[in-house]
């Protein structure tokens, strides 16, 4: 049985496969962070969030989260996802290649009053810079 928290994070990752950043910012308290370790990316409010997460999926409009594991415990909640799209806008900070790309990543959130404080992203910045051309693939062997 789904406890609140992880009825509140599958309504969450919902959101995203939706694209709808007003659904995705009513997650979050207002003194939201959200951070993107790879990207070294903060945003500190929901007007920051709204604005990233806009200009992002005009340019990876087919963006998808597959969510494979969920937990929650106390005040802190965790999730590991795959995330994957075509590149077809300049991100992040890259021209667009037209390529797909599927990467394994997970998230650690911090929750207060039933709402997302803090997320921490976490995810593979190698294979997506495989998979978009701008780095060799490793050897094999």
């Amino acid at each position: 049985m789904a406890t609140d928290v992880e009825k509140m994070l599958e309504d969450y990752y919902a959101a995203w496969n939706s694209h709808d950043v007003e659904k995705l910012a009513s997650f979050f308290t207002d003194d939201l962070v959200y951070e993107d370790v790879p990207l070294s990316a903060v945003q500190r409010n929901k007007k920051e969030f709204r604005d990233s997460w806009n200009t992002f999926f005009t340019t990876c409009p087919d963006f998808r989260l597959q969510v494979k594991a969920v937990f929650a415990t106390g005040d802190w909640a965790g999730s590991e996802w795959i995330m994957s799209g075509t590149h077809s806008g300049d991100w992040p900070g890259m021209p667009a290649t037209g390529k797909s790309f599927s990467v394994r990543g997970a998230s650690i959130c911090e929750l207060r009053g039933g709402k997302l404080r803090r997320e921490s992203l976490y995810w593979d910045m190698v294979s997506l810079l495989q998979q978009l051309g701008f780095m060799p693939e490793a050897p094999s062997g």
